[in-house]
């Protein structure tokens, strides 16, 4: 077991750790989380012994093998293949002894070494190591061809990939993950959440996606005013617990301020009248007495919204037999040549869709994006775009774009040159850029910061079409809920690429799907979209041909088109208005029911999983067992959980009719 003991820890001037106690058991699979700067990496530091506590005691076994992925990929020639096997450290090791042993002279001596270099080779699974490391890369996204590419030939994110796949690759007995999910795509994370889940050993992850920690920990350690306190369960559950521990600590604090006030008052009144002297005297002394209990100081909550949208055109934007993809040309021969990711798009966005993106890496999703966006000029095919379209672009990289030696304030002077700098101000102030970090550089602000910047920029605008392209990239738990708070709440436009399967979940109502070259409907949800992917792959191993999408019999069915094809596009402009002016009515109503119906399908999604939840602990609280005194601190978690789910399901149905209400209003 891992065991801190009265454990401090600072970090120049500040205190990170203060006499910190939590004990985590062998085999637990641990989710680390806390504010930013809070000390997650630190106590990282601590396990790999690269830092050292200024006070206490960090214990666990001298032979359990640790492993960890590496923040630094050195430039190499090394295939990548070779580079993910050398974290089997003792392999490599076993490897290069038998070599030296070989190239020696023979001797009697030299003989048994070998044959004990062999045996302990085939103990180490040597002779599966290249299966296993392909199966690892496979997982994480790389193809065969890619594996044989040296590692100097990838870029930093796929270099990350290598680091992590070194970190997978040896045996070890406690492994610690630094936000392994930050370079992957869902369908690496959801591959990773599965190789985890088989993970023998035990495990402590720092990461910011909410899904990822609910199907990996079943133990959450909180790193919260320099304490660390354990809670057992996944993410979920420790904001269940957390929350019935911050109700129960405002009540008692509550209570505790009345007693004080009464006490108070008390002796104001009757410490100088000398019948009342002694009685005064007690309270005085209960008074000194009592316990101080210190302010809950939750840290604020961040939140946004986005402005109410400019009226959009309907549709959107149309697509026909539209190609995406790159033109190059040549610096000596200026030939120009194409480069077709996608092909055959015909597409139709809507007011009001809200889609999720959906395909492995290197699909096209992003360049799907770039071409909605403008970014990108289509290669073939004719692509119309409604007059008052107003597009908010987050680009997978969006933080590199940003001036890192301006300010907050001179990028919103750059979007608004003749506003107020107060409302300026003002503005920047809601989403936490205050005092001297409105005026300041970004350079040393954090990713985090840096993409709160950038979703400031695009709220600003008022799009009323958002395309976000991996958005929560640098974001933590905290910005990533009031992200999704704030899209689910959006009333415009929305296309989403995202790893985050909370947010998908939260904020999209439909998926589309991006694979062999073209773009399809997907019909299912994040779970269909697991078993899609299992299928390809499967299909993928056993087959020398790439997998095909899957046939409308299947559970997750792909439609052959995103949308129906538009209309072919007609000279006679009299025809076109009128054609406008008759669906006009139709689609203006459809766009006011669609995100009512969004909302409410969602509130039925959510009122049936609090409802079955209740259910489970009303079973077991109906256990007379769970009454006995060796059951107190179940009992209490229960009793806890109860009211947190009536309590949900109370808004949640005052929700859902208020929605029913509005509904039948505009149908009436």
């Amino acid at each position: 077991m891992i065991r801190f003991q009265q454990v401090s820890l600072m970090r120049g001037v500040k205190p990170l750790l203060d006499n910190v106690d939590v004990t985590l058991n062998p085999g637990d699979k641990i989710g680390l989380i806390g504010a930013n700067g809070a000390g997650k990496s630190s106590l990282f530091g601590l396990l790999r012994g690269e830092l050292h506590a200024d006070l206490g005691e960090i214990d666990f076994p001298t032979k359990w093998r640790m492993a960890y992925v590496a923040q630094e990929t050195p430039a190499l020639d090394r295939p990548a293949i070779e580079y993910a096997i050398d974290g089997d450290v003792t392999l490599r090791r076993l490897e290069e002894e038998l070599a030296f042993l070989e190239s020696e002279p023979e001797t009697t001596s030299n003989g048994i070494l070998i044959g004990e270099l062999y045996s302990a080779l085939a103990d180490a699974d040597a002779y599966t190591v290249r299966s296993r490391a392909e199966q690892l890369l496979t997982g994480l996204g790389f193809s065969l061809a890619q594996m044989d590419q040296p590692v100097a030939s990838f870029s930093g994110g796929w270099r990350m990939r290598l680091n992590l796949a070194q970190a997978l690759m040896c045996p070890s007995d406690l492994l610690l993950l630094d936000e392994p999910t930050n370079h992957l795509d869902l369908d690496a994370i959801i591959w990773l959440e599965d190789w985890l889940k088989r993970y023998p050993g035990t495990l402590i992850i720092i990461s910011h996606d909410r899904d990822f920690l609910d199907g990996v920990v079943n133990v959450i350690v909180h790193i919260d005013e320099r304490k660390l306190k354990r809670y057992s369960g996944n993410y979920s559950s420790f904001e269940r617990q957390r929350s019935a521990q911050l109700e129960l600590a405002a009540g008692t604090l509550e209570k505790q301020m009345r007693q004080r006030a009464h006490l108070e008052s008390f002796i104001n009144r009757f410490k100088a009248q000398a019948s009342k002297a002694r009685q005064a005297q007690s309270r005085m002394k209960a008074l000194a007495k009592m316990e101080e209990l210190a302010p809950l100081r939750a840290a604020a909550e961040f939140s946004f919204e986005f402005r109410v949208p400019l009226s959009a055109p309907n549709p959107l934007l149309v697509m026909e037999d539209v190609s995406a993809g790159y033109r190059t040309e040549s610096e000596t021969s200026h030939d120009v040549t194409e480069k077709v990711i996608i092909a055959g798009i015909n597409f139709s966005l809507q007011i009001g869709q809200r889609i999720g993106l959906l395909g492995v890496n290197g699909a096209g999703k992003s360049t799907f994006i770039k071409t909605i966006a403008e970014e990108l000029k289509p290669l073939h095919g004719d692509a119309q775009f409604g007059k008052g379209l107003s597009i908010g672009y987050f680009a997978q990289h969006q933080v590199e774009m940003l001036r890192h030696d301006e300010s907050p304030l001179w990028h919103m002077g750059k979007i608004a040159p003749t506003v107020r700098e107060q409302e300026l101000r003002n503005f920047l102030g809601s989403f936490n850029f205050n005092g001297p970090m409105v005026t300041s550089s970004i350079a040393p602000f954090s990713g985090g910061e840096k993409a709160r910047l950038a979703l400031a920029l695009i709220v600003w605008q008022r799009p009323n079409l958002l395309l976000l392209d991996e958005p929560t990239n640098h974001l933590d738990l905290e910005t990533r809920e009031a992200l999704t708070m704030a899209l689910a709440q959006f009333e415009g436009t929305l296309v989403l690429v995202s790893h985050d399967r909370h947010l998908l979940r939260a904020t999209t109502d439909q998926f589309i799907i991006v694979a062999d070259g073209k773009v399809a409907p997907f019909d299912g949800d994040l779970d269909d979209y697991k078993d899609w992917l299992f299928k390809t792959k499967l299909a993928a191993k056993n087959s020398a041909t790439d997998a095909t999408l899957p046939k409308a019999s299947s559970k997750a069915k792909i439609a052959s088109a995103v949308a129906p094809a538009a209309a072919p596009v007609v000279d006679n402009a009299d025809r076109r208005e009128q054609k406008r002016a008759e669906a006009e009515a139709r689609q203006k109503l459809a766009a006011q029911k669609k995100p009512i119906e969004s909302r409410i399908k969602r509130l039925d999604e959510q009122i049936a999983k609090r409802s079955a939840q209740k259910h489970t602990v009303d079973t077991r609280l109906a256990d007379p067992e769970i009454y006995d005194k060796d059951k107190k601190k179940e009992l209490a978690t229960l009793l806890a959980d109860q009211a947190f789910y009536a309590k949900e399901l109370t808004q949640l149905e005052a929700e859902w009719l208020e929605q029913q209400e509005a509904l039948e209003l505009l149908g009436n």
